[in-house]
């Protein structure tokens, strides 16, 4: 069906030759233009809102993206497995860069929109990309030394994101928001053209048409429920109800699909590897966990501890700083012994601890002690993040690496909607009631419209109503804490049954200078 001959990705030392370093700083290029867009953006949105008008429909700027993204995510990573990874690639930061272009050069909020889909639809090739791509290069065991690179590009993005965004808008204007990723996609595009070489594959199979349609509507739907839920539309709503069928009857008919189709879009034999669903069990816990605590703790610091909007992505410092190092350590540690299984407990039970300590957080919290507290959960998703990937790329063969990459990032991403909607839900549930009973109905009507204030409103509310918010967003914080805290037990049972398969691929020399393990291992899957 496919030559997937496998290309030397090392020395026997275990040293990656230059021009593969070189693929890595463009593939790094790549990862952080899809992760810092809509940091960036949402920065600019007040700007843009002001130019091109269309206030009601802001939120689609975002959802359109989300969208395009979460539902194109599987569909690269398979396109890559038929018929070659490096023009996939290339082809997902062409299209990123078209849309780039384009929502630049928007004229109203219709065709921002719309360009945005066509910018999401390249962003859900380039995580994907990277990750098969660096699964391709390198072996497991040598990967996680390349955690570290990959966690700090993550914390980069996410401090970086909203201080790039405001001073870029502030001074060149909104539209440069979008056309600064044109010159660093082109770099990285010229590098993986240039350096970049991969073995040829051709496929004679017939592209998935059928379960493709049937995934994209079902993660639509899902996507769309986790959106709209709460906040466009009553969680009771007949919309959300119909979305709820809609989304559960397409994925019902794919999973069916699935097990008939000739070349199916996400091969359900994968998940017969324990390892495989474990880790995607554990992915999905760990982005419903990390989304929720990136968008509740910078509300929490500003809203109760005064601290400035202005810079809200260094207020994560601690949790982002702690997931760096650890990360680090983690991956040097698993290249070293070959050893991970410690590392997803490990990570879940911190996590586990940081989220109830964070849950503690009152009106009276210091800065120092919220950031010890996120410190403790940026440690557990060290251990996380990255492990996550390496393992279900170490559990399937090399034919089906693009579906096992882009299924991770697909169930991190759909945890990440999960979680930002059912943590908010509550949060915003939690806010209303406290506003109720501290302020009466002076306090509801402040908060009906958004439980979430910016610092501006604040400022004009009586002191009662702002003291009252406080206690209120102290309340909701707690809640949606708590919640993740209870979520992220089950990473942790998950994670108790992961079986340590040893890592395939060359590991550190042993005093004879030969290899720990060959270079170049035929495919290891391990089964239920």
């Amino acid at each position: 069906m496919t030559d997937t001959t496998d290309t030397p990705a090392a020395d026997a030392g275990g040293k990656q030759p230059k021009s593969v370093r070189v693929v890595l700083l463009a593939l790094m290029i790549a990862m952080m233009l899809a992760m810092l867009d809509n940091m960036i953006i949402g920065t600019a949105m007040p700007t843009i809102v002001g130019e091109l008008g269309g206030l009601e429909h802001l939120a689609w700027v975002v959802t359109a993206y989300t969208l395009a993204t979460a539902a194109s995510t599987p569909l690269w990573g398979k396109l890559g497995d038929l018929y070659g990874r490096k023009g996939t690639f290339m082809s997902s930061i062409v299209i990123f860069l078209v849309g780039s272009a384009l929502s630049g050069m928007a004229q109203n909020m219709g065709e921002l929109i719309g360009f945005r889909a066509v910018q999401g639809l390249g962003a859900g090739g380039l995580m994907v990309g990277v990750m098969a791509i660096i699964g391709d290069l390198i072996p497991p065991r040598e990967r996680g030394k390349y955690q570290g690179m990959m966690a700090g590009v993550m914390a980069l993005a996410m401090i970086g994101g909203p201080l790039v965004g405001g001073t870029i808008t502030d001074n060149w204007g909104w539209r440069w928001a979008f056309y600064i990723n044109l010159p660093l996609g082109a770099v990285a595009l010229a590098a993986v053209g240039a350096v970049l070489h991969l073995p040829k594959q051709r496929s004679q199979a017939r592209i998935d048409y059928l379960g493709a349609a049937l995934l994209t509507v079902g993660i639509t739907a899902i996507v769309l429920v986790t959106t709209w839920g709460g906040t466009e539309y009553a969680w009771s709503s007949a919309r959300i109800m119909e979305l709820i069928g809609i989304g559960v009857a397409a994925l019902v008919g794919f999973v069916f699909w699935q097990t008939r189709a000739a070349e199916p879009v996400l091969p359900l034999h994968i998940f017969r590897s324990r390892n495989f669903t474990l880790m995607s069990v554990i992915g999905f816990i760990t982005g419903f966990v990390m989304f929720g605590a990136t968008l509740f703790l910078p509300l929490y610091q500003q809203s109760v501890q005064g601290a400035s909007a202005t810079n809200s992505g260094l207020l994560l410092l601690p949790m982002l700083g702690a997931m760096l190092v650890t990360s680090m350590v983690a991956g040097r540690v698993t290249t070293n012994t070959g050893k991970y299984k410690v590392f997803p407990i490990a990570g879940s039970a911190l996590m586990i601890a940081g989220l109830y300590l964070l849950s503690t957080m009152d009106t009276g919290t210091s800065r120092l002690t919220s950031g010890v507290f996120m410190a403790v959960v940026g440690l557990g998703m060290g251990c996380l993040m990255q492990i996550t990937m390496l393992v279900a790329q170490n559990s399937v063969e090399m034919k089906d690496m693009g579906v096992a990459s882009s299924s991770t990032t697909l169930f991190r991403t759909l945890g990440s909607s999960f979680g930002v909607a059912i943590m908010g839900a509550l949060f915003n549930n939690r806010v209303q009631d406290v506003m109720s009973e501290r302020a009466g109905a002076l306090g509801s009507k402040v908060t009906e419209q958004s439980a979430q204030l910016d610092a501006k409103s604040l400022e004009k509310l009586p002191v009662l109503i702002r003291e009252a918010y406080q206690h209120a967003v102290s309340a909701g914080t707690h809640t949606a804490f708590l919640l993740g805290a209870v979520v992220a037990v089950v990473a942790l049972v998950a994670a108790v049954f992961v079986k340590e398969v040893p890592l395939k691929g060359a590991g550190p020399k042993k005093e004879d200078g030969k290899p720990d393990t060959p270079a170049a291992q035929p495919p290891m899957v391990e089964a239920v």
